[in-house]
């Protein structure tokens, strides 16, 4: 007597699936850093099965820069439009401001995934297009009210200062940020100088 081949399930179309694996990337590097993020750790994020990352993805190296790709890509729009209506300096020290304590639409989340990005560029040079980019993106950005040179001392304020906040226990004073901001771009105090 023969016997009928079992039933195979059918297979599940999930046309997005490659996509979700890159999202969930991005949510792992955020909780575990590169350091914990591993292919059974994202596959459990994207809820797929673990063939999954390596029948998408050549290598977790080729994963984790497109992650920190499509992490930068949504960064920047939020990053560009909260300067969309700044009109003078004074504007621009106060939108650089709130950018430093986070009112662009990044959380703590976001900045741990950039830091991750750093400083896995360090390390594999591969990432660096990735920084490049990005900061090149921002600089545009700064470059519509200052100077390139300014453009960039402010760019590496803001990171600094939003790494102090991120690592320190203090609590850091939206004034004081403000008051360093503007000297830095040699605009008086509020109301004074402008």
């Amino acid at each position: 007597m023969t016997t009928a081949p079992a039933a195979r399930s059918p297979r599940r179309y999930d046309p997005d699936r490659k996509s979700r694996i890159i999202d969930a990337a991005i949510e792992v590097i955020a909780d575990h850093g590169v350091a914990g993020t591993t292919s059974r750790r994202i596959a459990a994020a994207a809820d797929v099965p673990l063939g999954s990352i390596t029948y998408h993805f050549d290598s977790i190296e080729e994963l984790l820069e497109l992650a920190f790709r499509r992490h930068a890509e949504r960064m920047s729009p939020r990053y560009e439009a909260h300067f969309d209506n700044v009109t003078d300096v004074a504007g621009f020290a106060e939108a650089v401001t709130d950018l430093i304590h986070s009112d662009a639409g990044g959380d703590a989340r976001d900045w741990a995934v950039a830091y991750e990005l750093y400083l896995a560029a360090l390390r594999d040079p591969a990432l660096r297009s990735v920084t490049e980019a990005w900061m090149r993106r921002s600089r545009a950005v700064l470059e519509r009210f200052v100077d390139p040179a300014t453009a960039r001392g402010i760019d590496a304020l803001n990171e600094g200062l939003v790494m102090h906040m991120i690592l320190s226990t203090a609590r850091y004073d939206r004034a004081a940020t403000s008051s360093i901001v503007r000297r830095f771009l040699g605009v008086g105090e509020l109301g004074v100088g402008e």
